[in-house]
């Protein structure tokens, strides 16, 4: 896994052969945030990662500029990990919590600029998160959410879908 672009760039950080997370390739994440250079500044923003799976999202966010990351994630050795790639960039700009990401959304007090959710593509809950974020009214105006699913979804019918941006079998929908 490795850091595209902004004051961390080329680092790289060796994902465990044990783990189950399926990390968003290096093409799928580089077209994602071009995409998204036209419509936010990452420069101060404050982001949400949920279901954060290795953390590259979580890192991608912090070397573009992003002042504040929170990332979510159920998985125990995936959030050891991250917490490890957070030390050795010796920051502390983010905050990694081990947890639910339903529990911790339904819980959540605060607006971010930018939220990226990539849940397992099985999950069964996975349509009901976009309307999820926007009833609790995580995203400020203005912001961007970005989640990540298999091809058998579409929300286009959605009232805050912006685009769907498709690389491989990644699927991108960008909600505002």
């Amino acid at each position: 896994m490795r850091i595209i672009t902004g004051k961390y760039k080329g680092r790289h950080f060796d994902i465990p052969r044990s783990f189950k997370a399926r990390p968003t390739t290096d093409f799928a994440k580089e077209n994602i945030f071009n995409v998204l250079s036209h419509h936010i500044d990452f420069e101060d923003a404050t982001a949400l990662d949920l279901f954060s799976g290795t953390g590259s999202i979580t890192l991608e966010l912090l070397s573009r500029g992003c002042s504040h990351v929170i990332s979510v994630e159920a998985d125990r050795d995936h959030h050891r990990f991250i917490q490890d790639c957070l030390k050795k960039l010796d920051t502390n700009d983010a905050i990694p919590l081990r947890g639910d990401v339903f529990r911790f959304v339904k819980s959540c007090k605060q607006q971010f600029d930018f939220i990226f959710a990539d849940p397992p593509y099985a999950l069964k809950e996975l349509p009901t998160i976009p309307d999820l974020i926007f009833e609790k009214g995580l995203l400020k105006e203005g912001g961007v959410f970005v989640f990540e699913h298999g091809k058998d979804y579409d929300f286009s019918a959605h009232p805050h879908f912006a685009e769907h941006r498709s690389y491989g079998s990644v699927n991108f929908t960008l909600f505002t």
